[in-house]
Protein backbone atom coordinates (compact mmCIF):
# COMPACT_ATOMS: atom_id res chain seq x y z
CA UNK A 1 0.00 0.00 0.00
CA UNK A 2 2.96 2.03 0.76
CA UNK A 3 3.29 2.25 -3.20
CA UNK A 4 0.02 3.60 -4.26
CA UNK A 5 1.16 7.11 -4.68
CA UNK A 6 3.30 5.95 -7.79
CA UNK A 7 1.14 3.93 -9.38
CA UNK A 8 -1.50 5.33 -12.34
CA UNK A 9 -5.22 4.55 -12.42
CA UNK A 10 -4.88 1.76 -14.82
CA UNK A 11 -2.30 -0.35 -12.26
CA UNK A 12 -4.65 1.10 -8.90
CA UNK A 13 -7.82 -0.31 -10.65
CA UNK A 14 -6.43 -3.72 -11.42
CA UNK A 15 -5.73 -3.74 -7.27
CA UNK A 16 -9.00 -3.41 -6.67
CA UNK A 17 -10.53 -6.55 -9.82
CA UNK A 18 -7.81 -8.95 -8.36
CA UNK A 19 -8.30 -8.52 -4.72
CA UNK A 20 -5.17 -7.06 -4.00
CA UNK A 21 -6.73 -4.24 -2.42
CA UNK A 22 -10.22 -2.92 -1.59
CA UNK A 23 -11.71 0.34 -3.07
CA UNK A 24 -11.63 1.70 1.28
CA UNK A 25 -7.98 0.90 1.04
CA UNK A 26 -7.57 3.04 -1.51
CA UNK A 27 -9.86 6.03 -0.73
CA UNK A 28 -8.45 5.94 2.63
CA UNK A 29 -4.85 5.95 1.57
CA UNK A 30 -5.54 8.89 -0.82
CA UNK A 31 -6.85 10.95 1.71
CA UNK A 32 -4.31 9.96 4.06
CA UNK A 33 -1.64 11.40 1.04
CA UNK A 34 -4.03 14.52 0.66
CA UNK A 35 -3.39 15.22 4.25
CA UNK A 36 0.38 14.53 4.23
CA UNK A 37 1.15 17.29 1.83
CA UNK A 38 -2.03 19.66 1.18
CA UNK A 39 -0.85 21.82 3.74
CA UNK A 40 2.00 22.90 1.71
CA UNK A 41 0.53 23.05 -2.17
CA UNK A 42 -3.06 24.09 -0.70
CA UNK A 43 -4.44 21.90 -4.17
CA UNK A 44 -7.29 20.59 -2.71
CA UNK A 45 -9.26 23.07 -1.15
CA UNK A 46 -12.41 21.56 -0.64
CA UNK A 47 -12.39 18.53 0.97
CA UNK A 48 -14.90 15.45 0.20
CA UNK A 49 -14.17 12.67 2.30
CA UNK A 50 -16.85 11.66 3.84
CA UNK A 51 -18.71 11.78 0.77
CA UNK A 52 -16.40 9.69 -0.60
CA UNK A 53 -16.56 6.74 1.96
CA UNK A 54 -20.16 6.79 1.92
CA UNK A 55 -19.93 5.73 -2.00
CA UNK A 56 -17.65 2.74 -1.37
CA UNK A 57 -19.89 1.98 1.28
CA UNK A 58 -22.87 2.21 -0.61
CA UNK A 59 -21.18 -0.10 -3.38
CA UNK A 60 -19.58 1.79 -6.02
CA UNK A 61 -20.58 0.32 -10.24
CA UNK A 62 -18.46 -1.83 -11.76
CA UNK A 63 -16.23 -0.14 -14.36
CA UNK A 64 -13.00 0.07 -15.71
CA UNK A 65 -11.86 2.27 -12.58
CA UNK A 66 -13.58 0.78 -9.74
CA UNK A 67 -12.73 1.81 -6.65
CA UNK A 68 -10.03 4.54 -7.88
CA UNK A 69 -10.02 7.94 -5.92
CA UNK A 70 -9.76 11.16 -8.24
CA UNK A 71 -10.20 14.69 -7.32
CA UNK A 72 -12.14 17.29 -9.56
CA UNK A 73 -11.53 20.70 -10.56
CA UNK A 74 -14.10 23.61 -8.31
CA UNK A 75 -15.16 24.79 -12.13
CA UNK A 76 -15.55 23.12 -15.87
CA UNK A 77 -18.37 21.23 -14.14
CA UNK A 78 -21.10 20.78 -11.29
CA UNK A 79 -21.13 17.75 -8.65
CA UNK A 80 -24.78 17.82 -6.94
CA UNK A 81 -24.55 18.36 -3.39
CA UNK A 82 -21.20 19.79 -3.47
CA UNK A 83 -19.68 23.08 -2.81
CA UNK A 84 -18.87 24.75 -6.29
CA UNK A 85 -17.31 27.92 -5.74
CA UNK A 86 -15.28 28.89 -8.71
CA UNK A 87 -12.16 30.70 -7.25
CA UNK A 88 -14.68 33.22 -6.64
CA UNK A 89 -15.08 34.90 -3.56
CA UNK A 90 -18.73 35.95 -3.59
CA UNK A 91 -19.65 32.38 -4.04
CA UNK A 92 -17.60 31.16 -1.36
CA UNK A 93 -19.08 33.51 1.30
CA UNK A 94 -22.62 32.32 0.16
CA UNK A 95 -21.28 28.64 0.38
CA UNK A 96 -23.22 28.49 -2.68
CA UNK A 97 -23.47 24.48 -3.09
CA UNK A 98 -24.64 23.00 -6.49
CA UNK A 99 -27.90 20.81 -7.53
CA UNK A 100 -26.94 18.95 -10.61
CA UNK A 101 -24.38 16.59 -11.72
CA UNK A 102 -22.77 16.94 -15.26
CA UNK A 103 -22.50 14.23 -17.48
CA UNK A 104 -18.81 14.32 -17.53
CA UNK A 105 -18.92 13.64 -13.61
CA UNK A 106 -21.78 11.24 -14.15
CA UNK A 107 -19.61 9.60 -16.09
CA UNK A 108 -16.28 9.13 -13.91
CA UNK A 109 -18.56 8.08 -11.12
CA UNK A 110 -20.10 5.60 -13.50
CA UNK A 111 -16.55 4.13 -14.65
CA UNK A 112 -16.41 3.33 -10.67
CA UNK A 113 -13.75 6.17 -9.70
CA UNK A 114 -14.31 8.14 -6.40
CA UNK A 115 -14.42 11.47 -6.09
CA UNK A 116 -12.61 12.85 -3.11
CA UNK A 117 -12.18 16.39 -3.35
CA UNK A 118 -12.58 19.85 -5.21
CA UNK A 119 -8.96 21.49 -6.28
CA UNK A 120 -8.24 25.01 -6.30
CA UNK A 121 -8.47 26.59 -9.64
CA UNK A 122 -8.16 31.05 -10.40
CA UNK A 123 -11.26 32.88 -10.43
CA UNK A 124 -14.12 31.47 -13.41
CA UNK A 125 -10.45 29.95 -14.86
CA UNK A 126 -9.55 33.25 -16.35
CA UNK A 127 -5.98 33.21 -15.51
CA UNK A 128 -3.22 30.74 -16.56
CA UNK A 129 -2.05 30.73 -12.73
CA UNK A 130 -4.09 29.23 -9.66
CA UNK A 131 -3.65 32.29 -6.91
CA UNK A 132 -7.23 33.00 -6.48
CA UNK A 133 -8.50 36.08 -3.88
CA UNK A 134 -10.92 33.04 -2.43
CA UNK A 135 -8.69 30.27 -2.35
CA UNK A 136 -5.23 31.42 -2.25
CA UNK A 137 -2.62 30.06 -4.67
CA UNK A 138 -2.04 26.03 -5.12
CA UNK A 139 2.04 25.39 -5.10
CA UNK A 140 4.13 23.39 -7.14
CA UNK A 141 5.48 20.61 -5.99
CA UNK A 142 8.60 20.51 -8.04
CA UNK A 143 9.28 24.02 -6.42
CA UNK A 144 6.25 25.44 -3.92
CA UNK A 145 7.39 28.84 -4.73
CA UNK A 146 6.76 28.29 -8.38
CA UNK A 147 3.30 28.57 -10.23
CA UNK A 148 1.10 25.43 -11.11
CA UNK A 149 -0.28 27.24 -14.01
CA UNK A 150 -3.67 27.07 -14.31
CA UNK A 151 -7.23 27.46 -14.61
CA UNK A 152 -6.31 23.26 -13.52
CA UNK A 153 -3.70 24.04 -11.02
CA UNK A 154 -4.73 22.37 -8.64
CA UNK A 155 -5.63 19.28 -10.11
CA UNK A 156 -1.98 19.89 -11.34
CA UNK A 157 -0.34 20.00 -8.38
CA UNK A 158 -2.43 17.40 -6.63
CA UNK A 159 -1.88 14.50 -9.56
CA UNK A 160 2.17 15.73 -9.99
CA UNK A 161 2.24 15.49 -5.60
CA UNK A 162 0.84 11.63 -5.73
CA UNK A 163 -2.11 12.82 -3.85
CA UNK A 164 -4.00 10.40 -6.43
CA UNK A 165 -3.36 9.03 -9.48
CA UNK A 166 -5.34 11.67 -11.98
CA UNK A 167 -7.80 14.51 -11.79
CA UNK A 168 -10.31 15.85 -13.39
CA UNK A 169 -9.47 19.48 -15.89
CA UNK A 170 -10.63 21.73 -18.22
CA UNK A 171 -9.10 23.92 -21.00
CA UNK A 172 -10.50 27.34 -22.86
CA UNK A 173 -7.05 28.73 -23.74
CA UNK A 174 -4.79 25.95 -22.45
CA UNK A 175 -5.47 25.19 -18.80
CA UNK A 176 -5.33 21.84 -19.19
CA UNK A 177 -1.96 21.78 -21.13
CA UNK A 178 -0.41 24.88 -19.07
CA UNK A 179 -0.78 22.97 -15.65
CA UNK A 180 0.97 19.20 -17.37
CA UNK A 181 3.63 21.39 -18.75
CA UNK A 182 4.34 23.50 -15.14
CA UNK A 183 3.69 20.30 -13.29
CA UNK A 184 5.57 17.55 -15.66
CA UNK A 185 1.91 15.39 -16.48
CA UNK A 186 0.40 14.45 -19.68
CA UNK A 187 -2.24 16.76 -20.69
CA UNK A 188 -4.50 15.73 -23.49
CA UNK A 189 -7.12 18.30 -24.57
CA UNK A 190 -9.86 16.50 -26.98
CA UNK A 191 -11.67 17.92 -29.90
CA UNK A 192 -14.47 20.17 -29.51
CA UNK A 193 -17.68 18.34 -28.98
CA UNK A 194 -16.10 15.13 -27.97
CA UNK A 195 -17.01 15.12 -24.53
CA UNK A 196 -20.39 16.92 -23.72
CA UNK A 197 -20.51 19.54 -21.37
CA UNK A 198 -24.17 19.39 -20.59
CA UNK A 199 -26.88 19.08 -18.94
CA UNK A 200 -26.01 23.09 -17.57
CA UNK A 201 -24.15 23.54 -20.76
CA UNK A 202 -24.73 23.32 -24.41
CA UNK A 203 -21.06 25.15 -24.57
CA UNK A 204 -18.83 27.42 -22.72
CA UNK A 205 -16.77 30.15 -24.41
CA UNK A 206 -18.69 29.72 -27.85
CA UNK A 207 -17.14 26.46 -28.29
CA UNK A 208 -13.71 27.12 -26.64
CA UNK A 209 -13.95 25.02 -23.66
CA UNK A 210 -13.08 21.49 -23.50
CA UNK A 211 -13.12 18.89 -20.61
CA UNK A 212 -10.28 16.07 -19.73
CA UNK A 213 -7.98 15.04 -17.23
CA UNK A 214 -4.52 15.08 -16.28
CA UNK A 215 -2.67 12.23 -15.83
CA UNK A 216 0.92 11.02 -15.30
CA UNK A 217 0.45 8.14 -18.51
CA UNK A 218 -0.87 8.12 -21.84
CA UNK A 219 -2.62 5.13 -21.14
CA UNK A 220 -4.83 6.56 -17.77
CA UNK A 221 -5.45 9.44 -20.56
CA UNK A 222 -6.68 7.38 -23.11
CA UNK A 223 -9.02 5.01 -20.83
CA UNK A 224 -10.45 7.86 -19.26
CA UNK A 225 -11.28 9.60 -23.03
CA UNK A 226 -13.20 6.20 -23.48
CA UNK A 227 -15.27 6.46 -20.56
CA UNK A 228 -15.99 10.60 -21.16
CA UNK A 229 -16.64 10.86 -25.50
CA UNK A 230 -19.71 9.94 -26.87
CA UNK A 231 -23.30 12.62 -27.72
CA UNK A 232 -25.51 12.77 -24.79
CA UNK A 233 -28.95 14.12 -25.20
CA UNK A 234 -29.25 17.63 -26.16
CA UNK A 235 -26.13 18.13 -27.47
CA UNK A 236 -25.85 20.92 -30.39
CA UNK A 237 -23.01 18.95 -31.87
CA UNK A 238 -20.40 16.14 -31.20
CA UNK A 239 -17.20 15.03 -32.46
CA UNK A 240 -17.39 11.78 -34.82
CA UNK A 241 -16.76 9.03 -32.63
CA UNK A 242 -13.64 6.80 -32.81
CA UNK A 243 -13.08 4.37 -35.25
CA UNK A 244 -11.88 1.85 -31.87
CA UNK A 245 -11.28 2.63 -28.02
CA UNK A 246 -9.02 4.88 -27.56
CA UNK A 247 -7.31 2.73 -25.16
CA UNK A 248 -6.49 0.41 -28.32
CA UNK A 249 -4.20 3.38 -29.61
CA UNK A 250 -1.99 3.01 -26.52
CA UNK A 251 1.39 1.05 -28.20
CA UNK A 252 -0.13 1.04 -31.98
CA UNK A 253 1.95 1.76 -34.45
CA UNK A 254 1.49 5.47 -35.98
CA UNK A 255 3.21 5.04 -39.32
CA UNK A 256 6.03 7.27 -40.74
CA UNK A 257 4.33 10.62 -39.62
CA UNK A 258 4.90 14.36 -41.28
CA UNK A 259 5.29 16.92 -38.49
CA UNK A 260 6.05 20.98 -38.70
CA UNK A 261 7.65 22.28 -35.96
CA UNK A 262 7.30 26.27 -34.40
CA UNK A 263 9.57 27.65 -31.44
CA UNK A 264 8.73 31.38 -32.28
CA UNK A 265 5.53 33.09 -30.72
CA UNK A 266 2.08 33.55 -32.93
CA UNK A 267 2.53 36.64 -34.28
CA UNK A 268 5.44 37.07 -32.50
CA UNK A 269 3.98 38.56 -30.11
CA UNK A 270 5.85 36.93 -26.92
CA UNK A 271 9.49 36.28 -26.42
CA UNK A 272 9.93 32.32 -25.80
CA UNK A 273 12.41 31.44 -23.10
CA UNK A 274 15.50 29.68 -24.55
CA UNK A 275 14.60 26.31 -22.39
CA UNK A 276 11.43 25.89 -23.98
CA UNK A 277 13.05 26.31 -27.26
CA UNK A 278 15.58 23.80 -26.10
CA UNK A 279 12.93 21.27 -25.02
CA UNK A 280 11.23 21.26 -28.48
CA UNK A 281 14.33 21.25 -30.94
CA UNK A 282 15.05 18.26 -28.41
CA UNK A 283 11.65 16.63 -28.64
CA UNK A 284 12.10 17.22 -32.77
CA UNK A 285 15.50 14.94 -32.55
CA UNK A 286 13.58 12.32 -30.51
CA UNK A 287 10.55 12.02 -32.71
CA UNK A 288 13.08 12.02 -36.02
CA UNK A 289 15.08 9.48 -34.62
CA UNK A 290 11.63 7.28 -34.27
CA UNK A 291 11.20 7.85 -38.17
CA UNK A 292 9.16 10.83 -38.60
CA UNK A 293 9.93 13.40 -40.86
CA UNK A 294 10.06 17.04 -38.84
CA UNK A 295 10.09 19.82 -40.60
CA UNK A 296 10.40 23.78 -39.82
CA UNK A 297 6.70 24.68 -40.79
CA UNK A 298 3.69 25.76 -39.64
CA UNK A 299 0.18 27.47 -40.67
CA UNK A 300 0.66 30.90 -42.22
CA UNK A 301 -2.93 31.74 -39.89
CA UNK A 302 -0.95 31.16 -36.42
CA UNK A 303 -0.08 35.14 -37.61
CA UNK A 304 -2.98 36.81 -38.01
CA UNK A 305 -4.36 39.11 -35.56
CA UNK A 306 -8.02 37.73 -35.75
CA UNK A 307 -6.41 35.09 -33.43
CA UNK A 308 -6.41 37.57 -30.65
CA UNK A 309 -9.15 39.64 -31.62
CA UNK A 310 -11.69 36.78 -31.66
CA UNK A 311 -10.21 35.06 -28.66
CA UNK A 312 -9.91 38.52 -26.37
CA UNK A 313 -13.60 39.47 -27.21
CA UNK A 314 -15.53 35.88 -26.69
CA UNK A 315 -13.85 35.52 -23.14
CA UNK A 316 -15.04 38.94 -22.28
CA UNK A 317 -18.15 38.49 -23.64
CA UNK A 318 -18.41 35.23 -21.73
CA UNK A 319 -17.13 36.43 -18.49
CA UNK A 320 -20.10 39.14 -18.34
CA UNK A 321 -22.74 36.19 -18.83
CA UNK A 322 -20.98 34.25 -16.28
CA UNK A 323 -21.37 37.11 -13.61
CA UNK A 324 -24.69 37.62 -14.50
CA UNK A 325 -25.50 33.98 -13.70
CA UNK A 326 -23.56 34.36 -10.01
CA UNK A 327 -25.90 37.48 -9.51
CA UNK A 328 -29.15 35.30 -10.00
CA UNK A 329 -26.97 32.61 -7.90
CA UNK A 330 -26.51 35.17 -5.36
CA UNK A 331 -30.05 37.10 -5.60
CA UNK A 332 -28.54 40.48 -6.27
CA UNK A 333 -26.98 42.65 -8.47
CA UNK A 334 -22.84 41.87 -8.01
CA UNK A 335 -20.59 44.62 -7.16
CA UNK A 336 -16.54 45.44 -7.75
CA UNK A 337 -16.03 43.68 -4.30
CA UNK A 338 -17.84 39.95 -5.01
CA UNK A 339 -14.93 39.36 -7.78
CA UNK A 340 -11.32 40.13 -8.32
CA UNK A 341 -9.91 43.89 -10.10
CA UNK A 342 -9.09 42.09 -13.84
CA UNK A 343 -12.27 39.71 -14.12
CA UNK A 344 -14.74 43.45 -13.05
CA UNK A 345 -12.49 45.30 -15.94
CA UNK A 346 -13.57 42.30 -18.27
CA UNK A 347 -16.95 42.26 -17.07
CA UNK A 348 -17.57 45.87 -17.75
CA UNK A 349 -15.76 45.94 -20.72
CA UNK A 350 -18.23 43.98 -21.86
CA UNK A 351 -20.88 46.05 -21.72
CA UNK A 352 -19.82 47.65 -24.34
CA UNK A 353 -19.94 45.03 -26.56
CA UNK A 354 -23.45 44.79 -28.48
CA UNK A 355 -24.93 41.31 -30.31
CA UNK A 356 -23.74 42.78 -33.84
CA UNK A 357 -20.45 42.89 -32.84
CA UNK A 358 -20.52 39.40 -30.72
CA UNK A 359 -21.47 37.67 -33.66
CA UNK A 360 -19.06 39.31 -35.87
CA UNK A 361 -16.43 37.93 -34.02
CA UNK A 362 -17.71 34.25 -34.33
CA UNK A 363 -17.71 34.47 -38.29
CA UNK A 364 -14.01 35.80 -37.97
CA UNK A 365 -13.22 33.55 -35.59
CA UNK A 366 -14.61 30.08 -37.95
CA UNK A 367 -12.99 31.93 -41.16
CA UNK A 368 -9.79 32.09 -39.14
CA UNK A 369 -10.14 28.34 -38.29
CA UNK A 370 -10.73 27.26 -41.87
CA UNK A 371 -7.52 29.11 -42.60
CA UNK A 372 -6.03 26.95 -40.09
CA UNK A 373 -7.11 23.80 -40.38
CA UNK A 374 -5.69 23.56 -44.26
CA UNK A 375 -2.55 23.44 -42.80
CA UNK A 376 -3.44 19.94 -42.01
CA UNK A 377 -5.87 18.64 -44.40
CA UNK A 378 -4.60 20.41 -47.36
CA UNK A 379 -0.79 20.98 -46.65
CA UNK A 380 -0.84 17.16 -45.68
CA UNK A 381 0.89 17.56 -42.16
CA UNK A 382 0.09 15.24 -39.63
CA UNK A 383 0.99 17.04 -36.46
CA UNK A 384 2.47 20.64 -35.62
CA UNK A 385 5.22 20.90 -32.78
CA UNK A 386 6.19 23.96 -31.12
CA UNK A 387 6.18 24.80 -27.08
CA UNK A 388 3.63 24.26 -25.09
CA UNK A 389 4.66 27.62 -22.87
CA UNK A 390 7.03 30.64 -24.22
CA UNK A 391 8.17 30.75 -20.32
CA UNK A 392 9.00 27.94 -17.58
CA UNK A 393 6.89 28.05 -14.55
CA UNK A 394 7.27 31.66 -12.78
CA UNK A 395 7.05 32.35 -9.39
CA UNK A 396 3.50 32.70 -7.26
CA UNK A 397 2.95 36.49 -7.55
CA UNK A 398 4.54 36.99 -10.79
CA UNK A 399 1.31 36.76 -13.30
CA UNK A 400 -0.84 38.10 -10.67
CA UNK A 401 0.76 41.43 -10.47
CA UNK A 402 -1.57 44.31 -10.53
CA UNK A 403 0.18 46.61 -13.31
CA UNK A 404 2.11 43.74 -15.55
CA UNK A 405 0.01 40.32 -14.75
CA UNK A 406 -2.03 40.67 -17.53
CA UNK A 407 1.03 41.10 -20.16
CA UNK A 408 3.08 38.61 -18.64
CA UNK A 409 0.55 35.95 -18.99
CA UNK A 410 0.50 36.11 -22.92
CA UNK A 411 3.59 33.65 -23.01
CA UNK A 412 1.84 31.33 -21.03
CA UNK A 413 -1.43 30.62 -23.72
CA UNK A 414 0.31 31.93 -26.50
CA UNK A 415 0.86 28.70 -28.03
CA UNK A 416 -1.97 26.60 -26.32
CA UNK A 417 -4.48 29.27 -26.95
CA UNK A 418 -4.65 29.00 -30.90
CA UNK A 419 -5.98 25.25 -30.36
CA UNK A 420 -9.39 25.94 -28.65
CA UNK A 421 -10.50 28.29 -30.76
CA UNK A 422 -10.07 25.64 -33.66
CA UNK A 423 -11.07 22.66 -31.56
CA UNK A 424 -8.45 20.74 -32.55
CA UNK A 425 -7.15 17.92 -29.97
CA UNK A 426 -4.02 18.84 -28.85
CA UNK A 427 -1.57 17.63 -25.41
CA UNK A 428 1.49 18.53 -23.52
CA UNK A 429 3.76 15.84 -23.25
CA UNK A 430 6.28 16.08 -20.04
CA UNK A 431 9.58 15.65 -22.28
CA UNK A 432 12.39 17.72 -20.83
CA UNK A 433 13.49 20.23 -17.29
CA UNK A 434 15.13 23.07 -16.78
CA UNK A 435 18.79 22.88 -15.73
CA UNK A 436 17.09 23.67 -12.36
CA UNK A 437 14.89 20.68 -12.53
CA UNK A 438 11.74 22.59 -13.36
CA UNK A 439 9.20 20.62 -15.04
CA UNK A 440 8.83 21.69 -19.58
CA UNK A 441 6.41 20.27 -21.55
CA UNK A 442 6.06 20.47 -25.56
CA UNK A 443 2.60 20.36 -27.17
CA UNK A 444 1.77 18.63 -30.02
CA UNK A 445 -1.07 19.13 -32.07
CA UNK A 446 -3.02 16.89 -34.37
CA UNK A 447 -5.60 17.44 -37.26
CA UNK A 448 -9.18 18.11 -36.47
CA UNK A 449 -10.99 14.75 -34.13
CA UNK A 450 -7.47 12.80 -34.74
CA UNK A 451 -6.98 12.49 -30.46
CA UNK A 452 -5.74 8.64 -32.26
CA UNK A 453 -2.81 10.00 -33.86
CA UNK A 454 -1.85 12.19 -30.88
CA UNK A 455 -2.70 9.10 -28.58
CA UNK A 456 0.31 6.92 -30.35
CA UNK A 457 2.88 9.32 -31.25
CA UNK A 458 2.88 10.14 -27.22
CA UNK A 459 2.93 6.53 -26.16
CA UNK A 460 5.75 6.05 -28.62
CA UNK A 461 7.62 8.98 -26.66
CA UNK A 462 6.63 7.86 -23.12
CA UNK A 463 7.97 4.45 -23.93
CA UNK A 464 11.26 6.38 -25.69
CA UNK A 465 11.70 8.60 -22.46
CA UNK A 466 9.58 7.31 -19.38
CA UNK A 467 8.43 9.99 -17.91
CA UNK A 468 5.76 8.66 -15.48
CA UNK A 469 8.60 7.64 -13.18
CA UNK A 470 9.55 11.18 -12.54
CA UNK A 471 8.51 12.69 -9.32
CA UNK A 472 8.92 16.48 -7.45
CA UNK A 473 10.65 16.65 -4.39
CA UNK A 474 7.36 17.26 -2.69
CA UNK A 475 5.44 13.80 -3.25
CA UNK A 476 3.19 12.05 -1.08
Amino acid sequence: MADLSTLDATAQAELVRSGQASAAELVDAAIERIEKVNGELNAVILPLYERARGAVEQGLPAGPFTGVPMVVKDLDGTLAGAPYHAGNIALKNANYVADTTSHLFAKLQGAGFVIVGKTNTPEFGLMTTTESVAYGPARNPWDVTRSTGGSSGGTGAAVASGMVPLGHAGDGGGSIRIPASMCGLFGLKPSRGRISLGPDETEAWAGLVMRHVLTHTVRDSAAVLDVLQGYMTGDSYTAPPPARAYASEVGADPGQLRIGVRTTAPLGIAAVDPECVRATEAAARTLESLGHTVEEASPAALDDGALLEAFGNVMIADIRADLLDVARILGRDLTADDVEPGTWSSYENAAAFDAASYVAVLRKMHAWTRRMLAWWDDDRFDLLLTPTLGGVPPELGYLTDPAEGLGRMLPYAIFTAPFNMTGQPAMSVPLASTASGLPVGVQLVAAAFREDVLIRIAAQLEQAQGWADRRPPLHA
